[in-house]
Parts: C-alpha cells; sequence; structure tokens
C-alpha cells in the first residue's frame, strides 16, 4: 500500500477513534465529579492581576499541586509501558515527554481539535484501516538520541504489550507479515518487553507496526478507529521515551527517571510526593519551554492544596474539586480560576439485569422523578451545562436535547410507581463531596414520588468492585469523553460487554463473557460500535445521535449536569489549559507546560 498524500500544518482534520481497556478506565471513572463550567463553553474568572496577560516571559519556577488521590500519584511510575495512571497523571507525562499529539482550544476553550506536535502530520487511508503519522525531522531525545520512526515502533510495541493499563484496546491487523528488522533492533525490544510475553503476538504486531522511512510509520488496523488520533493525548502510544536511555537505565531506573523529547528532564522523584524538573536545553521548539524549573508536589485533597496555595506554598492547582473552594477562589482578588470547558455530564445508570430497573416502567420514573435543572441551580448556581446525553458543550458531537427524552413530571412519576406497586432503589456514588450533595438532592426528589430511596457512598476501588460484581441497581457516575469513543466514552456506560454498564445483554447471552465470546452484540452495541468505527465525522455524529435517541427511548438512564474541574493559579502565572480552558481528554483539563509562563 502507497503512504496516502500526509498533510501538514499545525491544526489537522479530526479522524478518531480508540477505546481504552477496561481496567484503564478504571482511575478515571467516578472522578469527574467536580468543578461547572458555564452554558456553551468555559467560565474564566479574571479577578487578580495575572488575569490579563502580556508577551511571555522566559525564566522562573512552577509548583504545581496536584490531588493525591487522583493525579497526585504515581506509583506504577513514570515509564508509559508500564505505569497504570498513563491518563491521570497526563501533565507530568506531556511535561516530560512533549507527547506525539496534543490538544488545543481557542482562547475561550471552543474549537478543540487534535494538533501534531512531535509528529508533523497524519492521514486514514480511505478505508480507515491504515494510520500514517509523519514526524518532524531533528528531533532528539535528551540524551542526544534520534526521536525516529524506529523509536516510535520499539515505543508502541512495548507501550501495547507491557501491561500498562494505559494502553490502548487496538484491533490490529495481525495478518501482514513482519518486515526483517535488524536483529539488533528486535534484541534490544525483547529485553525490554516481559520475560513471558507471547513472541508470536509481537510479531503479529510488528507487521501491524512498521516503519516506512525514517520519519513515517504506519499503523494497520483490522477494523478502523475514528478517535485512534484523538485518544492518543490520553494514552500511552503519545508517549515516546529513548529507547538507548532505556537499554542504559534499566527498567526501575527509567520507570523513576525516563529519558525522552519533551520540554522539561527529570531532576528529582520522590514517587506520588513530589516531581522536579528542569528546562531541556535541546528540546526542539526555539525558546521554549518558558519556565526554568517545574514542580509537581502532589497534596492530600482539596481543602489543603487550596490552603498550600494560599500560604504561598504553591503556584498552581490542577483540578480543584470542591463547589465551595471554587467559589472562594472565584472571589479571591489574589488567585485567577479557570473553569475548563466540560465535557462528561452526570448519568444515573439504571441496572436492567436486575430488579427493579428489569421493568421499564421503573426506569421512566425515574427519569420523570429527576430535575437536574432544580439541582443545577441549587448546587451549581445555574454555571453547569445540562445535557440528554452523553455529550457537552466542550465535546464533539454534542447533542443537548434528544427527541422524546422524558423531562421532570413529577406527578407523571408518581402514577407510575403507583401502577408497579412501589419502587424501592439503592442509589450508589463514589464518595466525592459533590456526588453526595447530588445524590443527596436526588433522594429528596424521588421521595416525592413515592420513590424509597438508600445511598450508598463508596470509594472509588469499592465501587468498581461492585460495578464488576453486577449486583447494583443505580450509581452516579459520569459520562463522556472529549470523544465519545475514548476515555469513558459511550461505549463504557452503555456497552453491553463493559463492565461498568447496565444495558441489557445481547440475545442468547446470560453474561458479558458469553457476548464476546460468541460475537453477539444489541443494536445499541452495533450503533456505538459503528459510530467508533468510521473517520467520517457526519457520519459518526449521525450515529451518536442515534446511540443518545436509543438510551433514551429505552430508559436506561437519565442525563444531567457537565462540569469541569477548576484551575486555579496565584498572580503572574499563566498558559494554556492553566489561564484558557482546554477541554478535558476525560478528567482534569490537559495543561501545555511548556507554554506556561511566570512574570518575572
Amino acid at each position: 500500500m502507497n503512504p496516502i498524500p500526509r498533510q501538514h500544518g499545525p491544526r489537522q482534520p479530526r479522524p478518531r477513534r480508540a477505546l481504552l481497556g477496561t481496567v484503564a478506565l478504571a482511575a478515571s471513572l467516578g472522578l469527574i465529579l467536580a468543578g461547572c463550567g458555564s452554558e456553551g463553553g468555559a467560565n474564566v474568572n479574571t479577578s487578580g492581576e495575572g488575569a490579563e496577560a502580556g508577551e511571555p516571559q522566559a525564566g522562573g519556577d512552577l509548583t504545581v499541586l496536584l490531588d493525591a488521590g487522583y493525579s497526585g500519584g504515581w506509583d506504577t511510575g513514570l515509564d508509559p509501558a508500564t505505569s497504570n495512571s498513563v491518563g491521570a497523571n497526563q501533565s507530568l507525562n506531556s511535561a516530560i515527554f512533549g507527547g506525539l499529539f496534543t490538544l488545543e482550544a481557542d482562547e475561550n476553550g471552543e474549537n478543540a481539535e487534535i494538533v501534531p506536535q512531535q509528529a508533523e502530520g497524519y492521514e486514514f487511508s480511505e478505508d480507515g484501516l491504515t494510520l500514517t503519522v509523519t514526524l518532524r525531522e531533528g528531533i532528539t531525545f535528551s540524551d542526544g538520541t534520534a526521536l525516529d520512526a524506529e523509536a516510535v515502533v520499539w515505543n508502541w510495541i512495548r507501550n501495547l504489550s507491557s501491561g500498562s493499563t494505559g494502553a490502548p484496546q487496538l484491533d490490529l491487523d495481525l495478518e501482514r507479515p513482519m518486515p526483517e528488522l535488524d536483529q539488533e533492533f528486535l534484541d534490544d525490544l525483547y529485553a525490554a518487553l516481559p520475560e513471558d510475553v507471547d513472541q508470536g503476538l509481537i510479531e503479529q504486531r510488528l507487521g501491524a507496526i512498521q516503519a516506512v522511512d525514517e520519519h513515517t510509520v504506519q499503523l494497520h488496523l483490522a477494523t478502523a478507529n475514528g478517535a485512534l488520533v484523538n485518544a492518543m493525548p490520553y494514552n500511552n502510544l503519545n508517549l515516546i521515551g529513548s529507547p538507548t536511555a532505556y537499554q542504559e537505565q534499566g527498567a526501575q531506573e527509567f520507570s523513576r527517571a525516563p529519558v525522552a523529547a519533551g520540554p522539561f528532564t527529570v531532576e528529582a522523584n520522590r514517587i506520588s510526593e513530589r516531581l522536579d524538573l528542569e528546562r531541556n536545553e535541546d528540546y526542539f521548539k526555539e525558546g521554549l519551554p518558558y519556565l526554568d524549573e517545574l514542580s509537581f508536589q502532589s497534596i492530600a485533597g482539596d481543602q489543603v492544596m487550596y490552603q498550600t496555595l494560599q500560604a504561598g506554598q504553591g503556584d498552581a492547582i490542577e483540578g480543584l474539586s470542591s463547589l465551595t473552594l471554587i467559589q472562594q477562589a472565584q472571589s479571591n482578588p489574589q488567585v485567577t480560576t479557570t473553569l475548563g470547558a466540560p465535557t462528561s455530564p452526570y448519568v444515573i445508570q439504571l441496572n436492567t439485569r436486575q430488579a427493579p430497573f428489569d421493568e421499564k416502567k421503573a426506569r421512566e420514573a425515574i427519569y420523570y422523578a429527576t430535575d437536574f435543572e432544580a439541582i443545577n441551580e441549587g448546587l451549581f448556581g445555574g454555571q453547569a451545562d445540562l445535557s440528554q446525553s452523553f455529550t457537552a458543550s466542550g465535546g464533539l458531537f454534542h447533542e443537548p436535547e434528544v427527541e422524546g427524552y422524558r423531562t421532570y413530571d413529577p406527578e407523571k412519576a408518581a402514577e407510575l410507581v403507583e401502577e408497579i406497586g412501589g419502587l424501592t432503589v439503592e442509589l450508589g456514588t463514589t464518595d466525592i463531596v459533590t456526588a453526595r450533595q447530588v445524590t443527596t438532592a436526588l433522594q429528596t426528589q424521588w421521595q416525592e414520588a413515592g420513590i424509597d430511596v438508600t445511598i450508598d457512598s463508596k470509594p472509588l476501588g469499592d465501587v468498581i468492585t461492585k460495578f464488576g460484581t453486577g449486583q447494583w441497581e443505580s450509581m452516579l457516575q459520569t459520562a463522556g469523553a472529549w470523544d465519545p469513543a475514548a476515555g469513558i466514552g459511550v461505549g463504557v456506560r452503555f456497552g453491553s460487554t463493559s463492565t461498568y454498564s447496565g444495558t441489557p445483554l445481547p440475545e442468547g447471552a446470560a453474561t458479558a463473557a458469553e457476548a464476546l465470546e460468541g460475537g453477539l452484540q444489541t443494536d445499541l452495541d452495533r450503533v456505538i460500535q459503528d459510530a467508533a468505527a468510521t473517520v467520517d465525522e457526519q457520519e459518526r455524529g449521525e450515529l451518536y445521535r442515534q446511540a443518545a435517541e436509543m438510551i433514551s427511548d429505552e430508559a436506561y438512564g437519565p442525563f444531567g449536569i457537565a462540569f469541569s474541574p477548576a484551575q486555579v493559579v496565584r498572580e503572574g502565572v499563566h498558559g494554556p489549559g492553566l489561564t484558557t480552558p482546554i477541554p478535558a481528554l476525560a478528567v482534569n483539563p490537559g495543561v501545555i507546560y511548556e507554554r506556561v509562563w511566570v512574570e518575572q
């Protein structure tokens, strides 16, 4: 196959699809539960002198505070091939590795799109089965070795084959023969893989992922993947490290201080406590990064993070979740607060596989008894997005209203409850303050319709375990991502074989495993799959609209408020993702630290 014409330039059309593995999503599930996005885009508080940015200035240092329960934890290290917190550690990874692609947006958070970074361009073949990535020439890792096509192949094979939950699940074309490869390359690759790796599978993957020339890589798929590039900034395929450095350092040291081609290099790393970085003097972008030093500090919770910032012991908070603290920050003239463009609305998932929600009228009663508009006004001051589907204003294929969607009607809810002889419900959620507030409000609303409600608020790990058992009735979670086929996308919440779904299993299957083994699907599964398996944007949008209508028609779960965590910085700090909004790929908005600067 001849490579298709490559596109160049700072912004490219947006072919997309990638499915993260079920385990990979666990680090994100239930955590997009804070911050507020204003309708139609991001809401930025420009209080404080630092809000109006002038010309960027070089120099200085920055300490970023991260929540220890999510982005501030990197217990499994920073090697993308073995880390289990790749998605949570987006900021750390982008600062060290830079990335083949990044997500950028306008100053107001709109028109977000994937932009080639270490890549120069990308394109899909007409059938969507071949992705061609062209690399920028002249990029070197900080050890002086080349970031070329061979290095990308080495990294992609490692990243898919070493057990990281940050690896995407790709349907590669494993029928293609492995090309003749240099034996030294193969020896170095196998030395960097787990000892028990399936060599036959590696050879198949080396057939599917090939270096065409020094600066061109092709990835061959068995099934088209419309979100493949869109999802890269969230998964480990985006992160390319130095093969030479890995060989010289060994696995343990490389995991502690990986060598890459990003804007910063690792100076010191106290795992899940503090990461100190310094400017990469050989970074391929002239004049960048602006900062001399960048540090990430792990802090236990929102309250301590905000107090630390106020005490002058930090310069920025990524992902402030507490609504009360966000409001305090918005009224504080010493800080600038930026609310990201929301991508993921709350959804009340209803488990149709057991009572009471195996009966459609019970599910309909929940729709009619739920008033998210009142919750938005009461808890969020009317600032959050309202959505009737798995999208929000900051994401792709946004559908705020769905034809035939059941809206708040307490009398109708009460009639249905009486008709089915009463309704007793356990409503579960992740034990986060905002989620608890929303579930309490829902409990009050549902009780007014005659529904008996018990709230079950658990830590994230326990929620994931409960999903795994299948023994749950209803769950308040979040659904969606910037691209619906990536992150905590629609397939995770509503695909019949997903661990985190309560939609009906396909006919003929008693378990998700049986459905997978038999290749069985529901009509909704097929629509979601078709939407992910095309690179045609218009076709994807129409299919996602169909999926939203199918979810609504069958009353699988009412959607509600969409919001994004807040970024809070001290006076004099500026940068994309910190003081201008970027939609969250899954949980926290990404920050482009190469362009973050501080007033001197």
